[in-house]
């Protein structure tokens, strides 16, 4: 098959590799030509920052897959492509964006005589060799037309991949993947943090990680990673700032999880745990200590710097 890859970063241009390597033809394009460029040495050729040229070594229907940051980008990335598409073309949006997005962009797409297909994607830089796990949404024939990719980017033809339901099915189960990914993530670092803190035991983690990773129950990715780190960084992570990112994922579990009342206690506590270790100030735990003080006359902690001026 023949597609356009919109959007060459890690994930788009390693998408992009790994399906010509399995024999497909793959336009790439990318805003930045300095990407463009790291990506035909790569491997990703043709590949161009003009957006009419990539579209038009494309034949119709067309396969537009979005590699690109959610929200507004993906929104104004179709806009500045139905000029120059035509009815019957396939957008693909395998990015990270929210499912409502998605049920939205099918919709619009659809009234105007476009296809639309979701598609969640996992697997990060490892993809390009490991393959990618990719949960699918929209028409199940327009699906099944997109099947020699899936079978190409995935681990295996019949492993890795599936129709997930219509459109905003693959971006919502997701959404509820990387949610499961917070809980499972905070899970580790917290018995990690504890191991660490039993200092008169001296435990050596990146053994402990090594000797899970076959037989034990809780062995997974994820653990594999934390071997990987463990040995690169050493055990004392000192030199790590403890800022945790977040995609965006884990809110809209959460939201979602609000608005259907349901109990998500763990994945709700590990966004919150994120979000905690970005509040530099800590004013909430400054606010803690000095009540502490106020109902029980416990001592409160001086900050480093702030004595009273003796030395």
């Amino acid at each position: 098959m023949k597609l356009g890859m919109f959007g060459l970063g890690k994930m788009g241009a390693n998408m992009a590799l790994r399906l010509i390597r399995g024999g497909h033809k793959v336009v790439g394009w990318s805003r930045s030509e300095s990407t463009v460029n790291e990506a035909r040495e790569q491997g990703v050729k043709p590949a161009t920052n003009d957006l009419e040229e990539a579209v038009a070594q494309l034949e119709p229907p067309r396969v537009l897959w979005l590699m690109i940051p959610s929200g507004w980008p993906v929104d104004n990335m179709i806009e500045r492509l139905l000029p120059l598409t035509d009815d019957g073309d396939i957008f693909i949006d395998g990015g990270n964006s929210r499912y409502t997005d998605s049920v939205r962009r099918g919709e619009e797409l659809a009234a105007k005589g476009y296809h639309f297909v979701d598609v969640g994607t996992s697997g990060g830089v490892w993809g390009l060799e490991e393959g990618y796990s990719m949960m699918i949404g929209g028409e199940e024939e327009v699906v099944g037309r997109l099947r020699p990719l899936f079978e190409i980017l995935s681990p295996g033809t019949q492993i890795g991949w599936a129709h997930m339901g219509p459109v905003g099915a693959g971006h919502f189960v997701k959404m509820v993947h990387n949610g499961i990914e917070y809980g499972m993530m905070q899970a580790y670092a917290e018995g990690f943090a504890l191991m660490k803190r039993k200092t008169e035991f001296d435990l050596d983690l990146h053994q402990i990680a090594k000797t899970w990773r076959h037989g034990s129950v809780v062995r997974s990715w994820l653990l594999d990673l934390i071997v990987r780190g463990l040995k690169s960084e050493g055990q004392d992570l000192d030199h790590i700032a403890p800022w945790v990112h977040d995609s965006g994922e884990g809110r809209w579990t959460v939201e979602e999880a609000i608005e259907t009342a349901t109990n998500l206690p763990v994945i709700t506590t590990a966004l919150m745990q994120r979000f905690a270790s970005r509040d530099e100030d800590q004013y909430a735990n400054r606010l803690l200590a000095v009540m502490r003080n106020q109902f029980g006359g416990h001592s409160v902690r001086q900050a480093e710097g702030d004595g009273d001026g003796d030395d």
